[in-house]
């Protein structure tokens, strides 16, 4: 079975953005990404699209807007995927199994959303859709409530980690400072972050504003080939492993504070690869809340439960650390598109490995672990990737 491989990739500036819709972000980077990779269009043998849309959008069956986008993509078979916030992850494995069955030997995939436009109370609302409605829908504070009372009932168990919540809002903007695509490239300082102010203000207790990652608008593209193809093309980024594991999507039915299925994703990942953490030279991970992040330090194996804090407070995790985390910002700093967050987070962890990440560069990295996520740890994808070209 020939493996998939990453050979090319693009990414626009994440934030608020000038492009009216989902149609024109896809467009500022499917033709780019294919440049990149050095591939003929007329060669794509398929289009995965992830865009979670939920209400953003009243134009849906986005899979086809990238043969409106681009003339020559028109007739390639084009499938949209949604997964919550693993949306883009949903797309990119879906395009590997498609590559890796022998149905193609190229595809493009392409993570888009155009959240700002909405107001930010239907945002919300939208959100929740990633939360099981029947129980979760009156949670005050939208989805930034669900990830508040994870804090909370973490908080209740292992002491109050505000600070450490604070230190790493702290690192994930200050890494961001070196990110072209950043949304928010500005260095807050931990200072900031873990005061309460008129500028950070309370979300949803003990979540502050600095806690929370931001509405953004986005799009990334990736083209995947297989190993014959990618042989002949000038880099190529292969998986040692990938792992989705889903986990209940009640809080009611789990220990949320847990994150089982992420553990369980990141476990089956690296006995696949035959690595361990220390083999991992950085690890982008879905930081859509702090505590999500300081609890995916357990999940991971970085720390034991209720001891994500001590990664924190010893510098395990910061650029110049033992295992870099979110060197390109996170979700934090850089921002978070629904459907452009997965895919955009495999785009970050292979600009490092070919060492073409500018200043959000990791030195020596060779070897990366990618998190993402969908929902409270519901849906929950590991990758473990490598250079071979």
């Amino acid at each position: 079975m020939s493996k998939a491989r990453i050979v090319g990739w693009a990414h626009s500036a994440f934030g608020k953005s000038d492009a009216a819709s989902t149609e024109a972000l896809i467009r500022e980077v499917v033709g780019p990404a294919i440049d990149h990779a050095g591939v003929d269009i007329a060669d794509i043998d398929g289009i995965f699209v992830g865009v979670m849309n939920n209400g953003f959008s009243r134009q849906d069956f986005q899979a086809a807007l990238v043969g409106m986008a681009h003339d020559g993509l028109a007739q390639v078979p084009a499938v949209r995927l949604e997964n919550a916030c693993a949306t883009g992850s949903a797309a990119l494995y879906a395009a590997m199994d498609f590559i890796e069955a022998g149905r193609g030997r190229i595809a493009v995939v392409v993570g888009a959303e155009k959240m700002t436009a909405t107001p930010n109370v239907e945002v919300g609302d939208i959100l929740l859709g990633a939360s099981y409605r029947e129980e979760e829908a009156q949670v005050e504070g939208g989805f930034a409530g669900i990830f508040g009372r994870i804090a909370r009932t973490y908080f209740q168990a292992y002491g109050d980690r505000s600070q450490e919540l604070a230190m790493i809002a702290a690192k994930n903007h200050a890494n961001g400072m070196g990110n072209p695509f950043a949304h928010m490239r500005k260095d807050f300082g931990f200072d900031f972050c873990n005061t309460v102010s008129a500028k950070n203000p309370l979300v949803a207790p003990p979540l502050r504003r600095t806690d929370c990652s931001l509405v953004s608008d986005g799009a990334a593209a990736i083209v995947l080939a297989s190993e014959e193809v990618a042989d002949g093309l000038e880099r190529a980024i292969g998986f040692r492993s990938r792992r989705h594991v889903n986990d209940v999507l009640a809080i009611s039915r789990r220990d949320p504070t847990e994150f089982a299925g992420a553990r369980a994703a990141w476990a089956k990942a690296l006995d696949d690869a035959g690595l361990t953490l220390d083999d991992l030279d950085f690890v982008e991970t879905h930081d859509c809340f702090t505590i999500a992040e300081m609890i995916e330090y357990e999940a991971m194996g970085l720390a034991a439960r209720g001891q994500g804090y001590r990664v924190v407070r010893d510098g395990t995790t910061r650029k110049d650390g033992r295992l870099p985390v979110n060197p390109s910002g996170g979700l934090k700093s850089k921002g978070h598109p629904i459907g452009a967050t997965g895919v955009s987070m495999h785009v970050m962890a292979a600009m490092q490995l070919m060492e073409e990440a500018g200043d959000m560069q990791v030195s020596g990295a060779k070897t990366a672990g990618v998190f993402n996520m969908g929902g409270a740890a519901v849906a929950n994808y590991v990758s473990i990737l490598e250079r071979v070209k």
